[in-house]
């Protein structure tokens, strides 16, 4: 009987994955057999998705690519609304980060976390368009935009499209400001990497970038590396995961759609 019972489980898990319901249940005499079967992940459906502050109420919103202050200098498609999506598990996770960093005197400031593949098309076109420059004293003022591709500041997909990452700082609740990271979201350079100046595995400020010299002119300070370890080490704690070469970027460990770049516009899915 065991044997039997275990063989239709298998089936039964099987078969959800493909069928549109939200799980399958049968008895088998005192035995209850439960298989639950696999979210939608078509590229248009935002069921699996949340309106971030409905989630994190106590977040600030700066939408930049709602807006035209960003590297491209104009409104990105697919941003219809100003308002941030996520995962309903990444936004569950960063609720856990707010409420941590709430009792340190911080507030979450969120730019940008479910992005649509058609937003990050409009940056591939923009890349493309080498005579399209109005934007590099801001963004990108050392790198050539030749180089977008090859340096990987612009790619073909974005793991923002899956619904999981997300792209923030911290706000000081004394202060009223940001808090200083010694540089800004989406500034092209080695300044925004996590290992400028200092090793972000111990926390310890070196002053140095990977072992090699910083000129004093570009260096950042170690209160601002400081800054941005507040943030890492709380995001770490709490199941994200940083990247290499943005402070401000982190994506949930085992996200629930590593396979999909949605396209769905970002909009209010709470009205």
């Amino acid at each position: 009987m065991k044997k039997i019972l275990k063989l239709i489980v298998s089936m039964l898990i099987a078969t959800a994955a493909f069928m549109p319901v939200d799980g399958l249940v049968m008895n088998f005499g005192n035995t209850h057999v439960v298989a639950s079967a696999a979210r939608s992940v078509h590229e248009n459906d935002p069921t699996g998705f949340v309106v971030l502050s409905d989630v994190v109420p106590d977040i600030i919103q700066e939408v930049r690519y709602f807006s035209t202050y960003n590297f491209v200098g104009a409104h990105i498609n697919g941003y219809d609304e100003h308002c941030i999506l996520m995962s309903r598990e990444a936004a569950e996770a960063l609720k856990a980060v707010s409420d941590e960093l709430m009792q340190q005197g911080y507030r979450l400031k969120v730019y940008d976390a479910y992005r649509p593949q058609r937003a990050v098309d409009h940056f591939v076109a923009w890349a493309e368009n080498l005579s399209d420059t109005r934007m590099k004293p801001y963004f990108y003022p050392d790198v050539d935009k030749t180089r977008l591709f090859s340096d990987g500041y612009i790619d073909a997909k974005s793991g923002h499209s899956r619904g999981s990452a997300i792209d923030l700082t911290l706000f000081d609740m004394k202060t009223g400001k940001e808090v200083d990271m010694g540089g800004t979201f989406d500034h092209f350079g080695l300044e925004s990497h996590p290992t400028w100046c200092g090793n972000p595995e111990t926390g310890v400020y070196t002053g140095r970038h990977n072992g090699n010299p910083v000129p004093e002119e570009r260096k950042i300070t170690e209160k601002q590396f400081n800054n941005r370890m507040i943030l890492r080490r709380a995001m770490l704690r709490h199941g994200f995961n940083p990247i290499d070469t943005e402070w401000w970027h982190f994506f949930l460990d085992n996200e629930p759609y590593p396979n999909t770049y949605f396209n769905f516009s970002v909009k209010n899915l709470s009205k």
